[in-house]
């Protein structure tokens, strides 16, 4: 195919072009990542750092939906710490997350804020406003 105009096609059939800025790599997070971090997360609850939110929040269900796993995991948020998180059928807790499989990782490892990822819509949360505030003060 011949350029026209002065722009060369790009990404149409095989060997096509890449785009600029395009990911390749599509790869998403495990299940076993997932879990990890999530475990990840109740760890840095308990750590010393975290001791005003431990003492601030009420006991609350959990669950998180990765809707690219097509996996929840849930647990029962209380003192301030996750207990009992496990991989369950049902997307139901007080406070429901839901976020991909790789903003989680990135969640849980600081590179994602809490804040900006619930603003842009990347991280979905269903819980009252007192207890969005309480959270987003630990993550």
């Amino acid at each position: 195919m011949r350029p026209r105009y002065g722009i060369d096609p790009v990404g149409y059939g095989p060997g096509g072009a890449t785009v600029v800025g395009e990911v390749e790599d599509t790869a998403v997070a495990t299940v076993e990542e997932c879990e990890a971090a999530m475990h990840k997360l109740a760890e840095r609850l308990r750590s010393p750092d975290a001791a005003d939110a431990r003492g601030k929040m009420l006991d609350r269900s959990i669950s998180c939906h990765l809707p690219d796993l097509g996996v929840t995991f849930a647990g029962q948020l209380r003192g301030g710490e996750i207990h009992g998180i496990r991989q369950v059928a049902r997307t139901d807790g007080q406070i429901k997350l839901s976020t991909s499989s790789d903003d989680l990782l990135a969640l849980v490892d600081g590179r994602l804020n809490f804040a900006k990822a619930w603003a842009s819509g990347r991280l979905k949360v269903d819980a009252s406003v007192f207890d969005l505030l309480k959270l987003r003060s630990f993550l």
